[in-house]
C-alpha cells in the first residue's frame, strides 16, 4: 500500500471515530444520526458541482450504496442507544474487515494469503472476546453486541459496493457525492415516516452532529472511497479499523466510559489483525 494511501486512511480513521463520538453524545440518537446525514449534504452537493454526476454504469452501485448506508445508520444509532461507544464501536468496525476480506476474495478475486488468513483469525478472535464485555451492572450486553454486529455487516456491504462502484465511476468524489446526497434524502423520508418530529429535532437540537459530525463524516468516507480506488478493498477496510483505538480513547477520556482489560485486549487483538492485513501488500 502506498504511503500516501496509508496516511489518508489513518486520517479518515481519526475523523470517523470523532464523529461517532459526537453521535454518542446526542440524547436523541435517531435525530443525531439524521443530523450527521443532513450535515454531510452541503459537501455532497459541492462534490457533485465539482466532479459532476457519475456515469450511468455506476448508478446501480450509487443506489445500492445509499440503501446500505441508510441501513448502517439505522443499526448504528440503535446500538449507541443501548451500548457504550467503547463496546459498540470495536465490534461494528472490527467485524467489517473480517467479512470484507472473505467476500472480496469470492466476489472480486482479492485472494487471501496465509498471513491475511491469520489476520482474519485474529480479528475474529478479538470480536469473539468482545462479546464477553459486560456493562456496569455485570450482565453481558448481548443486545448492543448484536446491533453492533449487524452494523458491521452493513459496513462490509457498503465497503465492497462502494469500492467497486467508485472504480466503475472513474471518480470517487463524484460517486460518493451522489451516494451521500441520496442517502440523506432516504434517511429523512424513512425516519419521518416513523417520527414526524425527527427532522426539526435534527436541525435544532443536534448542533454538534449537524455542524461538525456531518462534515467529518463526509470527509472521512470520501477519503476512504478514494483509497478504495488506489488499493485492495480488503486492505483499506482493515486499515481503516485502526479507528477502534481512537474510539476507545475518546470513550474513556470524554465519555467517561469504563475501560476494562477485556476491552483493551480485544481491541488490540482486532487491531493486530488489521495491521497484518495492511503489512501483507
Amino acid at each position: 500500500m502506498p504511503t500516501s494511501v496509508l496516511i489518508v486512511v489513518l486520517l479518515a480513521a481519526v475523523l470517523h471515530a470523532t464523529w461517532n463520538a459526537l453521535l454518542k453524545f446526542e440524547v436523541d440518537k435517531t435525530a443525531g444520526a439524521l443530523a450527521v446525514s443532513i450535515g454531510s449534504a452541503p459537501l455532497a452537493i459541492a462534490a457533485l458541482l465539482h466532479a459532476g454526476w457519475p456515469p450511468a454504469a455506476a448508478w446501480p452501485f450509487v443506489l445500492s450504496s445509499a440503501v446500505l448506508h441508510t441501513g448502517y445508520f439505522c443499526f448504528l444509532m440503535n446500538a449507541y442507544r443501548v451500548g457504550d461507544l467503547s463496546q459498540v464501536y470495536p465490534i461494528a468496525r472490527g467485524v467489517a474487515p473480517l467479512i470484507t476480506a472473505m467476500l472480496a476474495s469470492l466476489l472480486l478475486g482479492e485472494t487471501l494469503t496465509f498471513v491475511e488468513t491469520l489476520a482474519v483469525i485474529l480479528i475474529a478472535s478479538g470480536l469473539a472476546s468482545l462479546v464477553l464485555t459486560a456493562r456496569s451492572d455485570g450482565r453481558l450486553d448481548l443486545l448492543s453486541c448484536g446491533l453492533a454486529l449487524m452494523t458491521g455487516l452493513f459496513i462490509s456491504g457498503y465497503s465492497l459496493n462502494d469500492g467497486a462502484g467508485a472504480r466503475i465511476a472513474g471518480d470517487s468524489l463524484s460517486f460518493y457525492g451522489a451516494s451521500s446526497l441520496i442517502n440523506c434524502i432516504m434517511m429523512a423520508i424513512a425516519l419521518t415516516v416513523v417520527r414526524r418530529d425527527v427532522v426539526p429535532k435534527a436541525l435544532t437540537r443536534c448542533a454538534r452532529s449537524l455542524m461538525i459530525g456531518g462534515p467529518l463524516s463526509f470527509v472521512a468516507y470520501a477519503l476512504i472511497t478514494w483509497a478504495f480506488t488506489q488499493a485492495p478493498i480488503a486492505l483499506v477496510s482493515a486499515l481503516r479499523e485502526t479507528s477502534v483505538i481512537f474510539a476507545l480513547a475518546i470513550g474513556a477520556v470524554f465519555l467517561k466510559e469504563r475501560i476494562n482489560l477485556v476491552k483493551i485486549v480485544s481491541t488490540f487483538v482486532t487491531l493486530s489483525g488489521a495491521v497484518l492485513l495492511r503489512m501483507q501488500r
